[in-house]
């Protein structure tokens, strides 16, 4: 299934991109992320790493493909760790997520920007995750 969020905010673009460049920022933004180990400082083609989450949650990932340009990127996740157990091989395939981000203007009076993300995986999913993620933009997109 594939579902797609578009979130309009004040923060400039530069500086919603720099929300999403730094791995070690995730977790100021998004409420679902307690911390994040990343392969690198700063995402790239084909960072690695591990977002934790809250009671036990851990899911590996790997940036396919990010343009600091065009201010887009996409990632793969999935999760490996439930309740600090490790998942079963056939529940971390349920559970694969491909995540397509992009920040851009917003065309507001106040120069603000519009982050849009594409969720596709397992029906049950994407859509369980996509109101936490809607959450998440809209933080991702505030001011400070």
């Amino acid at each position: 299934m594939r579902r797609e969020l578009a979130v309009t905010g004040a923060a400039p673009p530069p500086l919603a991109w720099e929300r999403y460049a730094d791995p070690s920022l995730w977790p100021t933004w998004s409420p679902q992320i307690a911390s994040v180990v990343s392969s690198t400082v700063r995402l790239e083609t084909g960072t690695t790493g591990v977002v934790r989450g809250h009671g036990g949650l851990r899911l590996g990932f790997t940036a396919e493909d990010v343009d600091d340009d065009a201010r887009r990127w996409t990632w793969r996740v999935e999760p490996t760790h439930a309740l600090f157990m490790p998942l079963p091989g056939v529940l971390r395939r349920c559970g694969r997520l491909r995540l397509e981000h992009g920040v851009a203007l917003s065309g507001r009076v106040d120069g603000g920007s519009t982050t849009t993300l594409a969720l596709e995986g397992a029906a049950l999913v994407v859509l369980a995750y996509a109101p936490l993620a809607a959450v998440a933009l809209r933080r991702l997109v505030a001011l400070p």
